[in-house]
């Protein structure tokens, strides 16, 4: 069973609009997710704008895909690399802890996590 950054097991990211490697919901991971997309976030207008910009369009939907694409409230388990890259640009979006896998830990530390957690 999948752990989250808290050492418990991990919970669903977001179910609406579906979302994870594997669309169950969950920010799960394996070999082939080249993206780790393992970072449960809290979507800002101000991210998905920076996102676009920095070459992931994430708000555009793409239906072929089954991509609705997202706003301002959504959840959505981003790619590692985008949301440190957000980090060092200072529009990092909030993250849902416990629904972010361990595996996060080897990359970011807890205590930075911690202070971008989502509250309430």
């Amino acid at each position: 069973m999948a752990k989250n950054v808290l050492g418990d097991p991990l919970v669903a990211c977001s179910e609406n609009p579906m979302t994870g490697f594997f669309r169950n919901g969950k920010c799960d991971t394996r070999a082939d997710d080249e993206g780790m997309h393992t970072i449960c976030v809290l979507m800002t207008d101000e991210f998905l704008a920076f996102s676009k910009v920095a070459g992931n369009d994430l708000s555009t939907p793409i239906p072929e895909f089954g991509f609705p694409g997202l706003k301002e409230g959504d959840y959505w388990c981003l790619c590692l690399s985008r949301w440190i890259q957000a980090h060092d640009n200072g529009v990092a979006p909030q993250v849902k802890l416990e629904a972010t896998h361990a595996s996060v830990l080897e990359f970011i530390e807890l205590d930075t996590l911690r202070e971008y957690a989502v509250r309430g």
